[in-house]
């Protein structure tokens, strides 16, 4: 008999590790779909960043023509 319950606690034993194993491995896929969700998340961010930067050098030289503008109408008398 005590060789019957060494022998069911192996099984127990065992599922238990091959219930660990699958776990394990579904947290590795959702780490590394996680991860390349993160990368495609900073390169659209890096993206966005740049053409923020491109909109704002351009409205700061929309300002500066604006300016300008204003100016040549002063120097005019209006």
């Amino acid at each position: 008999m005590s060789d019957s319950i060494e022998i069911d606690q192996f099984q127990i034993l065992e599922e238990k590790i091959d219930k660990l194993i699958e776990h394990v491995s579904a947290l590795k896929k959702e780490k590394e779909s996680l991860s390349e969700k993160t990368q495609i998340q900073e390169e659209k961010l890096v993206d966005l960043n740049r053409e923020l930067d491109s909109l704002r050098s351009s409205r700061d030289m929309a300002r500066q023509k604006v300016i300008s503008l204003l100016e040549k109408i002063e120097q005019i008398g209006f």
